[in-house]
């Protein structure tokens, strides 16, 4: 499963390596980065206890945790492999963190029944859920395309030399 406000740009595909670390484990496993303190407020937060290289059994998960009571930085980002079973509590799930149903609070019901694991992913997280990681993110991946740089390199002096005066 991947959520629409994230994008994964790395060498092996984001959903590539949870597939890889489901075929090793066969339990669920969720996709997190670490994140600054000062952010956790803003995501579904792992609480876990034994690490296996990048791999994190998990033990409770806290969605959207207040400032300052994060039980760690790893941040779920959007991606999931999820077993069948997911759906058994999907259905059961009532109004969570935001006003909205959680899949965080889902997957916390499900580490009751079966093993879940986190897996801190390779490569970079751009974040399009918001305007401005929208904007960032799209200028960073048109500087990255050779046909497009010049053009937007030489946009973005016009528009720099037009703030300054």
């Amino acid at each position: 499963m991947l959520l629409g406000d994230d994008i994964v740009q790395s060498e092996t595909p984001c959903l590539r390596q949870l597939i890889d670390q489901y075929e090793q484990i066969h339990s669920s496993v969720i996709g997190v980065q670490t994140v600054p303190d000062e952010e956790t407020h803003r995501y579904g937060i792992v609480e876990s206890s034994v690490q296996s290289d990048r791999r994190y059994q998990v033990e409770n998960l806290v969605e959207k945790p207040a400032p300052g009571t994060a039980p760690s930085n790893l941040a779920i980002m959007g991606r999931y492999i999820l077993t069948p079973e997911i759906f058994m509590f999907l259905d059961q799930m009532e109004t969570g963190a935001g006003g909205e149903i959680q899949l965080t609070d889902a997957i916390q019901k499900l580490n009751q029944i079966q093993r879940v694991f986190a897996y801190d992913f390779e490569g970079k997280r751009y974040d399009v859920g918001e305007k401005i990681g929208f904007v960032k993110t799209t200028v960073e991946f048109a500087l990255q395309n050779d046909e497009l740089r010049a053009d937007l390199l030489a946009y973005l002096d016009e528009v720099m030399a037009k703030e300054k005066s």
